[in-house]
C-alpha cells in the first residue's frame, strides 16, 4: 500500500490523519500523545487551526460620519406603510424643532413602546392611544406639510429608528415629556435631549 502525505492538512480546518509507519500497531504501544486519538494503525491528530477572519462589513454608523449624514442619505420619496407614516408623524409633531438626535429619541420611544408588550403593538396603535400625544385631537392628527425639510427629516428619522440604524440617546425609554413640564413621575431618567427628558 502506498502512503501519500496530505499537504497542508494542518491548516485546512480539518483534522489531519497520519498513517503510523513502523512501530508497534498491536495496541500494546505507549499511550498516544495528548490531543490525539489512536484507532488501530491510524492516529488522528487534532491541531489548532488559526485562520484569518474575513474583513467585517462596516456598520451603518461607521459608514456615515454623523446622524445628519445618515438622514441626508435616506430616500424619503415613495409610498409609506400606515405604521411608518404614524411614526414619522409623531416625530414631526413632537420634535420637528429639535436636533436630529432629539427627533430620533422621540421615534425610539414609539418603537420601544410598540415592542414592549405594555402598549399597543403597532406604531399607529401607540400614537393614537388615548391621552398619550398632545397633537392627536379627537382621534385625528393635523395636516402635515409633506413638502418640507422637517417632513423629510421626520421620515428619514422614522426609518432610522425603525431599523435601528443609529444608537439613540434614549435607547430603552418608554416615556418622555418637555423639559418645562414637571409631571412628578417616579420613573428612571435615561436621557435629556434638548427640550425633552426621557424615562424608562
Amino acid at each position: 500500500m502506498m502512503v501519500l502525505p496530505i499537504a497542508g492538512a494542518a491548516t485546512s480546518g480539518a483534522v489531519a490523519q497520519d498513517k503510523t509507519l513502523g512501530g508497534n500497531t498491536t495496541g500494546t504501544a505507549s499511550q498516544p500523545p495528548e490531543g490525539t486519538a489512536e484507532t488501530g494503525a491510524v492516529r488522528f491528530v487534532s491541531n489548532e487551526v488559526v485562520q484569518p477572519l474575513p474583513s467585517a462589513t462596516p456598520t451603518v454608523a461607521e459608514s456615515h460620519g454623523s446622524l445628519s449624514d445618515l438622514v441626508d442619505s435616506i430616500e424619503t420619496g415613495g409610498e409609506m406603510s400606515k405604521d411608518m407614516r404614524c411614526l414619522a408623524s409623531a416625530i414631526y409633531f413632537e420634535a420637528r424643532g429639535e436636533p436630529l438626535a432629539g427627533q430620533l429619541a422621540v421615534g425610539s420611544v414609539i418603537v420601544n413602546r410598540a415592542e414592549s408588550g405594555k402598549f399597543p403593538g403597532s406604531y399607529c396603535g401607540v400614537v393614537y392611544q388615548p391621552s398619550q400625544f398632545s397633537f392627536i385631537h379627537g382621534g385625528h392628527m393635523p395636516a402635515i406639510n409633506t413638502g418640507s425639510i422637517a417632513w423629510h427629516n421626520a421620515v428619514a428619522t422614522a426609518r432610522i429608528a425603525h431599523e435601528g440604524l443609529w444608537d439613540s440617546p434614549a435607547k430603552d425609554a418608554l416615556y418622555f415629556h418637555a423639559s418645562y413640564v414637571k409631571p412628578g413621575w417616579g420613573r428612571t431618567q435615561v436621557a435629556r435631549v434638548d427640550r425633552h427628558i426621557f424615562y424608562r
